[in-house]
């Protein structure tokens, strides 16, 4: 009994009869002949409510209710949940799912409506979006049953306690895998870059076709074979590609519920999967005050779990980056030239310049790409019109720090600095872009 008023909750039709019935109780002190109305509307009432209960509680079934939740959610991208629900009752039902959803979401109004027939089975599909790298918990489903009285509802609690971690964009790291091994690359403003000049690895002998560079002519097989012969170079493989991502407090800067933290790691983990699939050497490691997360440049089958476990656990911890640290370090620990694409945020010119010493101390031995961010809400806001004078100033101020975003990037490239300026939702395209420009161009 205990049991059935702990699962036993009235519904807005019991209120409504019962209100309705007080209602006339009180008009019988004025009219003697509704008391009589009164007390037998009440009588059917609580029949009906006790009936309702039989209807509910006989069956111990009742519904049936599963979750389906991905593995692993992918951070930043829509992911599905399913909830299987099965009609054990002999009736039509009508029930309400509440889905208890981890705290990061912070829905608390979430449910889902429906009716089921007696035996019928339902698959019921939400989407959602974390937007923050951890571990999400999902708690009970619980299924409020109505019967066709509608007096009461019984709750049914489905345990489906559930962990989940939330990696870094795994779905982005397959798209944009696909996208950079086919010839779908324009879609995405990815240039195909004819190769200027070769490798150093010979390959084969070939016979000549248009595009072919002429410098590469082999004359003694043209001799030979009385047709132009070329000789064919390999691009030149196992380079170490390093993603050196800043968690400083200039990447805790929201876009989109995302963090540029977050998208610079999203990037992360898609250029270093596209590295290892070109044959290159991958790795990654993180700095603030220090430098962190190393994962050393490998090119083992292996090595993608390990560099996306390294991504998992990194915060920011609101510091002011240390980029002498950085210099240090890459002196010490890459004796090897390599291609180093270093994720950070600067918002005005002396920023970059409190810094620059040290990226051109870096760019001497190593090929440097600074990938920041433009400030897409500035540029939003200049797009709209300006109409009174405060509107023009504020307008002008935004186009002020554009502006200034462009003078960093066109500092940067006067030191001989390879630049990405780009927008979050870009970040990852054109990180593919740039690296794949460097390949064909063989600057390396």
């Amino acid at each position: 009994m205990k049991q059935i008023f702990k699962n036993l909750y009235l519904q807005p039709r019991f209120f409504w009869a019962f209100f309705s019935i007080a209602c006339l109780f009180v008009l019988s002190y004025f009219l003697e002949d509704l008391y009589g109305v009164s007390r037998l509307l009440i009588t059917i009432l609580f029949t009906f409510f006790l009936f309702d209960i039989l209807l509910l509680f006989r069956n111990k079934t009742g519904i049936q209710a599963s979750r389906i939740v991905p593995e692993k959610l992918s951070n930043g991208d829509e992911s599905p949940i399913e909830i299987k629900v099965v009609n054990r009752f002999l009736f039509k039902a009508e029930i309400t799912i509440i889905d208890e959803l981890p705290v990061q979401w912070q829905i608390r109004d979430f449910n889902i409506k429906s009716n089921l027939k007696s035996s019928e089975e339902k698959l019921f599909k939400y989407n959602v979006r974390p937007t923050e790298r951890g571990e999400y918990h999902f708690g009970n489903v619980n299924v409020f049953t109505c019967s066709p009285i509608g007096l009461i509802a019984r709750r049914q609690q489905f345990d489906f306690n559930k962990m989940v971690p939330n990696y870094p964009s795994f779905l982005q790291l397959k798209k944009y895998e696909f996208i950079a091994f086919t010839n779908r690359l324009k879609f995405f403003g990815l240039k195909k870059i004819r190769r200027i000049g070769n490798t150093l690895e010979f390959e084969q002998i070939k016979d000549y076709v248009s595009g072919d560079d002429i410098r590469n002519i082999n004359w003694k097989a043209t001799a030979k074979k009385n047709s132009l012969m070329v000789n064919q170079y390999q691009d030149e493989k196992s380079q170490p590609v390093y993603s050196i991502i800043d968690k400083g407090r200039v990447m805790k800067m929201p876009f989109k519920s995302l963090s540029l933290l977050d998208y610079a790691i999203n990037a992360t983990l898609v250029i270093s999967s596209i590295v290892l699939r070109k044959n290159d050497k991958a790795g990654m490691f993180t700095f603030s005050r220090k430098v962190e997360n190393r994962v050393a440049a490998q090119q083992r089958k292996s090595h993608m779990n390990i560099i996306l476990e390294t991504l998992y656990n990194i915060e920011t911890d609101f510091a002011e980056s240390d980029f002498s640290r950085l210099y240090v370090d890459i002196k010490r620990s890459l004796n090897q030239r390599s291609l180093l694409l270093l994720y950070t945020n600067f918002e005005t010119l002396d920023a970059l310049h409190r810094q620059l010493p040290y990226l051109q101390a870096i760019a001497k031995t190593h090929l440097l790409v600074v990938i920041f961010f433009e400030n897409t809400e500035l540029k939003s806001f200049t797009e709209k019109e300006a109409i009174t004078t405060k509107e023009i100033f504020d307008k002008t101020i935004a186009e002020k720090f554009i502006y200034e975003k462009k003078l960093i990037a066109t500092e940067l490239r006067k030191h001989g600095i390879q630049v990405i300026l780009t927008a979050p939702d870009n970040l990852t395209v054109d990180t593919i872009n740039k690296y794949l420009e460097i390949k064909a161009r063989g600057m390396l």
